[in-house]
């Protein structure tokens, strides 16, 4: 006789990611006293604070507000080291969280979900791992989130590099030898940047090879004193409720004046104190920067001006500059000392848009300018972002439809929190969400995760089996998505926000940018009018 198939295990439910949205779903699903299991395809928790252990990598959010707001203990025994935490200190932060709260007995690890179907006759969500193991739950959460599926560009010749290769997405947790050796690294965005900062020093040789120039803040980062701990901790009770109502998550909003009402004199002021923070605050310090072309342009020249100020050589120097982009239209990143890497005698920058990148050889990578032996090759390549995660999965919802399918195109949410078509499905940091973007990633992360929670336990007291969105509420968001981002000078840039660095992927801008306060305010508006804009049955 034939073995048959053990049955799947039966939850409540199953969460995809045990990264900063996986863990807070998980201890609000228990809570909420659900049934619930956890699929993380790592072999620990913290998510992207688990996979990006290159070089340098490091929050770019003040740590005391990088963090969960639930429990009161947890954040009165947390002290965070320095401003801008690095890799390893968030993530033994978020490991602290899985152990304090005894999260790990209901995670999975070293299981990476394959598929997931939605059954129409149960109601019920059926999973399947890369192990061939089996699970069911009424209800699925996609906490997989928005930047962890790595991409690489197709270049001619990418397997035959002979020498060490590796994706800052997909690091090794043992230490990787720079010393000596001739290293390349492909990419100049916010990874880039951390990485190139901190190797510099270490290699023989570093070959940057740049295709976009980026505009970045100095990171101004202090050690944190006892005071500063103290002085921070009795914050927390503003900070908790003040993140939320904020543009973007963090504890402040843009200056509220108009910026074509102050006199060039201010206006220098206010920009040099904003760039004195030394923070993403100059990033949106006047709304204005965003929709007036003018206005950016001012912000962009005011940052090419301080590039050029600390670089020596002045070609190299106008090669560093963006010019085809406004400022704050792309990824703006915080470096520390990153412009004065190429002051260096053992730095070279490589401009792809002159001498373009033709293939990677065995012995390194050759650009229309010749070949560049390297020992050491790295791909700071990015993601394809907000969508990737989603769609690398089988995931189908009613009618067998493919969320990948679906969205071929152009990516379409309901709030960034479902899709019409997969019910009981739930994404957090997902498309058209301020989370997918333009957000403090914990503080969006919290406030869906409070709303998914809430709608779940909303269903099950109506003895409902499913919620999902109506087509016209979908559509509803998505028009209302568009017409903000089409208010901006966003989606005139060529970036990951709008999906262009990924070839064929539809081009719409990937986050909501009506603001934190504004969004959070419109969930709340859903849940307490009874959801109606959502079926259930």
């Amino acid at each position: 006789m034939s073995e048959q198939p053990s049955s799947p295990a039966l939850y409540d439910v199953i969460v995809v990611g045990a990264g900063l949205t996986g863990l807070y779903q998980l201890y609000k699903a228990r809570e909420a006293g659900l049934r619930v299991r956890v699929f993380e395809a790592g072999s620990s928790v913290a998510g992207t604070w688990y996979w990006n252990r290159y070089p340098g990598a490091r929050c770019d959010s003040p740590g005391h507000l990088y963090q969960y707001w639930f429990s009161d203990e947890l954040l009165d025994e947390w002290n965070w080291s320095e401003r801008f935490p690095a890799q390893p200190e968030t993530e033994r932060y978020l490991n602290r969280v899985a152990d304090k709260f005894d999260l790990r007995r209901d995670i999975q690890f070293n299981t990476r979900v394959t598929t997931a179907h939605f059954d129409e006759t149960s109601g019920h969500w059926h999973v399947t791992t890369d192990a061939g193991a089996r699970a069911s739950a009424q209800f699925l959460v996609m906490a997989s989130g928005g930047l962890s599926a790595p991409t690489t560009p197709p270049f001619p010749g990418l397997d035959s590099f002979q020498g060490e290769s590796y994706h800052t997405a997909r690091w090794p947790q043992t230490a990787v030898d720079f010393r000596g050796k001739r290293t390349g690294i492909i990419g100049t965005g916010a990874t880039g940047i951390q990485v190139i900062q901190s190797i510099a020093d270490q290699v023989g040789h570093l070959t940057v090879f740049q295709r976009t120039p980026t505009y970045a803040i100095p990171m101004r980062n202090p050690r944190y004193t006892a005071a500063d701990h103290a002085r921070i901790r009795a914050q927390f009770p503003y900070l908790k409720k003040r993140v939320h109502e904020t543009f973007t998550g963090f504890d402040y909003d843009p200056d509220p004046r108009n910026y074509n009402d102050l006199s060039p004199a201010e206006r220098q002021h206010a920009l040099q104190a904003m760039w004195d923070d030394g923070s993403l605050k100059f990033w949106g310090g006047f709304r204005e920067m965003f929709f007036d072309q003018a206005v950016n342009d001012e912000f962009s020249e005011f940052v090419r001006s301080r590039i050029r100020a600390r670089v020596k050589d002045p070609n190299v120097a106008e090669k560093l500059l963006p010019r085809n982009y406004g400022f704050g239209t792309r990824r703006v990143p915080l470096e520390d000392g990153y412009f004065e890497i190429f002051n260096r005698d053992n730095v070279e920058l490589v401009d792809l848009r002159a001498t373009p990148l033709e293939r990677i050889t065995e012995h390194g990578v050759e650009t229309s300018s010749g070949e560049h032996p390297l020992d050491i090759l790295i791909f700071a390549t990015g993601f394809d972002a907000g969508t990737g995660a989603l769609t690398r999965v089988d995931l189908r919802g009613r009618g067998g439809m493919l969320l990948k399918d679906a969205w071929a195109a152009g990516v379409r949410t309901w709030m960034g929190l479902q899709v019409h078509g997969f019910p009981n499905m739930f994404m957090g940091m997902a498309p058209l969400s301020p989370a997918a973007a333009f957000c403090n990633v914990p503080t969006c992360s919290q406030q869906q995760v409070d709303w998914i929670t809430d709608c779940i336990k909303f269903v099950r007291a109506q003895g409902k089996r499913c919620i999902e969105p109506t087509a016209a509420a979908e559509a509803q968001w998505v028009a209302h998505h568009d017409e903000m981002a089409n208010l901006t000078l966003v989606p005139k840039t060529r970036s990951w926000y709008t999906g262009t660095n990924i070839e064929g992927k539809p081009n719409r801008l990937l986050a909501y940018v009506g603001g934190v306060g504004a969004y959070a305010q419109a969930c709340a508006a859903v849940r307490v009018g009874g959801y109606q804009e959502c079926v259930l049955d």
